[in-house]
């Protein structure tokens, strides 16, 4: 009896091992975006790029050989880690299965040290790398998006915001041969602002490190402020996404809830108004109950009730031409 209950007992951890290892094993490559690059050799394993195949749709069986729409994917995690199976790969899924090359950036972030411009770095070089192969992956590379949730969405509104201003990737001796401006950006309950009032205190100390002294910390170090996290005004100023909201900004779609425990949903509301104010294309959409970190999990309250990738971001995303 005991025989056969071991047997029992290690045929479960079989089954349980294998189903863990096939789900880790969905996409269908990992790509290391510092390859080769000189001098980021130790960022090689930090900065992976996770391609998930879209799934040939019936719309795309009838459009014969037609370019795709690619996604990249910035899960949430304060900038300090990352939700990359519950935000990253539950929404490459669906992208996928909606004929969309999806991939998912697993990007720097603090807790290993990283700050900005790592971050930005990594983002910029995943856009970079997806219009230079554009032909090998069947993509159309006037329809690159991304999507990210919290912290993932303030990088990708980052993205949007500093294309043309702040090209990283030329300090690394890098030259963009293609534009390093996503087609669309989708920030899902985003950190916005860095200012005191509604700001998201873990993710601007993950993303601005430690400032000590010079013209970007307020005070310097001191006994009171031995972790150096107090930012001159100009500082926070410079990386609130509601304050740097340019003329050619790509279209947006903007989501959070009114609910959310993490991230107050005043920093959506801001961007909004900031968009708004500069004509930039649009939508902003709420519901008064979802909380935060949801992603595109099928279990989640908010994809069960509201269907919100269905019923707003798709239907969006046809109407600025994006998808057909």
């Amino acid at each position: 009896m005991k025989k056969t209950l071991k047997l029992f007992l290690l045929s479960v951890f079989f089954i349980l091992s294998f189903s863990q290892f096939c789900a880790a094993k969905e996409y269908s490559r990992k790509i290391f975006l510092w390859r080769g690059v000189k001098g980021m050799e130790t960022q090689l394993r930090d900065t992976v790029l996770y391609h998930f195949d879209a799934v040939k749709t019936d719309s795309q069986a009838d459009s014969g050989n037609k370019l795709k729409t690619a996604v990249i994917i910035c899960p949430g995690g304060s900038y300090n880690h990352l939700g990359i199976k519950s935000e990253g790969f539950s929404t490459a899924r669906w992208f996928s299965s909606k004929g969309v090359e999806a991939f998912v950036l697993r990007y720097r972030v603090g807790y290993n040290e990283h700050h900005y411009p790592d971050q930005l770095e990594d983002l910029q070089m995943a856009i970079l790398y997806l219009r230079k192969n554009a032909d090998q992956f069947g993509i159309d590379k006037n329809k690159i998006g991304c999507i990210g949730f919290s912290a993932g969405g303030h990088l990708v509104t980052m993205a949007g915001e500093f294309a043309e201003t702040c090209n990283e990737l030329s300090k690394l001796g890098i030259e963009a041969e293609e534009s390093l401006r996503p087609d669309f950006v989708m920030p899902v309950y985003p950190v916005v602002t860095m200012d005191d009032d509604i700001g998201h205190k873990w993710s601007r100390k993950s993303l601005l490190g430690h400032v000590y002294s010079g013209p970007d910390a307020d005070a310097g170090f001191s006994l009171l402020n031995i972790r150096g996290f107090k930012y001159s005004q100009s500082y926070k100023d410079r990386f609130s996404m509601e304050k740097n909201v340019p003329e050619n900004m790509p279209p947006v779609f903007l989501l959070a809830c009114e609910d959310d425990p993490v991230v107050i949903f005043e920093n959506s509301v801001r961007l909004d108004k900031a968009l708004t104010d500069k004509n930039i294309e649009h939508l902003f959409v709420t519901y008064p109950k979802g909380g935060h970190g949801f992603g595109m999990q099928e279990k989640s309250y908010i994809i069960k009730t509201w269907h919100w990738n269905e019923k707003d971001l798709w239907p969006w995303l046809k109407k600025i031409g994006m998808v057909d």
